[in-house]
């Protein structure tokens, strides 16, 4: 088999607070901060090859990966097995379905009960587990196994 594919599995990056926030919470926007670490994320994924970006359908995801887009023409695809309070089985589908530097951007219960199912399925973590938001994990996948996963921090 030859080299491993990486995939990337981000936390949305910084919203409103939720507790006071008054609409429908998945309308819920970035921050001006938010808006700061999505820059910083799309710069640095720009760099490391990212080809197809997928997100729940949460504004604060999209948003999270709009940036990232306009960057490496790419449109972001709303995808349903991200959502907020969804199990996390679908999500490890899914990281088995998509293509090599495929980004996806989710919510702080999706991404660490995904990388400890992972990990409870043999793959090896390299670094001190991070949920902050908008930090990246960077998943190694061969065939379809996630095999090594490492977290960068929250930008900014």
């Amino acid at each position: 088999m030859g080299k491993p594919d990486t995939i990337y599995l981000i936390r949305h990056a910084k919203a409103g607070e939720r507790r006071v926030w008054t609409g429908d919470d998945r309308d819920r926007p970035l921050s001006k901060r938010g808006w700061r670490q999505s820059d910083a994320v799309a710069k640095r994924l720009a760099k490391h090859g990212a080809t197809a970006l997928y997100s729940s359908g949460y504004i604060r995801c999209m948003q999270t990966l709009e940036p990232l887009g306009k960057l490496i023409g790419a449109d972001v695809q709303a995808e349903p097995r991200l959502l907020e309070y969804e199990p996390f089985e679908p999500v490890l589908e899914l990281l088995g379905e998509v293509e090599n530097g495929a980004v996806l951007c989710s919510h702080g219960d999706i991404i660490p009960a995904t990388i400890q199912a992972l990990q409870r399925r043999g793959m090896e973590i390299d670094t001190p587990a991070d949920w902050g938001k908008s930090s990246i994990w960077v998943l190694r996948r061969k065939g379809s196994k996630i095999t090594k996963g490492k977290v960068w921090p929250a930008p900014c």
